[in-house]
């Protein structure tokens, strides 16, 4: 395996840079998604009871008066917080296999090259070259499939946890407006 990533070429090691970096992001956000899922799953009136972190400055906004405008405000700040990570696996599943398509272009610029030096070519020669274009290829899109996937994974469920909390806030601010709050 390592001698493969060795054959790969210099892009070997943005890529595989970018996948550690991914999967610590997926794995972080996938555990940060399913505590929260499990926190503001209840009744807007647990949730006031149970004051769970991510709602807490909605809450206090609500009781403190505050109009629809603001609490807007506020739930979007919590939202960009929570979906913090996620542009970056975006970013990564964008760039993989870019970087294994220049991995492929380099690989045949060298093979090329065997060609354009030498009078008579074999097979082995141009090995090289090739060896470098087809792992960097693969290698990119080996890293970006599964990140891409976990990305929109991860987007669906930071959707679901906006659309909660959404929801729990807008019944607790209408019951605060009709209770005179």
């Amino acid at each position: 395996m390592f001698d493969l990533f060795i054959k790969g070429g210099i892009l070997m090691y943005p890529i595989a840079l970018c996948s550690f970096i991914a999967v610590a992001i997926l794995i972080n956000k996938s555990i940060q998604y399913r505590s929260l899922l499990h926190e503001i799953d209840a009744i807007p009136e647990e949730i006031e009871k149970k004051k769970p972190q991510i709602m807490t400055p909605i809450l206090k906004a609500i009781n403190e008066g505050c109009n629809d405008k603001e609490l807007s405000v506020i739930g979007t700040r919590q939202i960009r917080n929570i979906e913090k990570g996620l542009s970056w696996l975006g970013l990564i599943a964008t760039i993989t296999p870019l970087l294994g398509l220049t991995g492929t272009v380099t690989g045949m610029i060298k093979a090329f090259m065997v060609i354009a030096e030498s009078s008579s070519v074999n097979p082995s020669m141009l090995a090289g070259g090739i060896w470098e274009a087809l792992i960097t290829t693969a290698s990119g899109l080996l890293v970006a499939i599964p990140i891409h996937v976990g990305h929109h994974y991860l987007e669906k469920q930071a959707d679901e946890i906006a659309y909660m909390m959404k929801e729990i806030s807008t019944v607790l601010y209408m019951r605060a407006k009709r209770d005179g709050i």
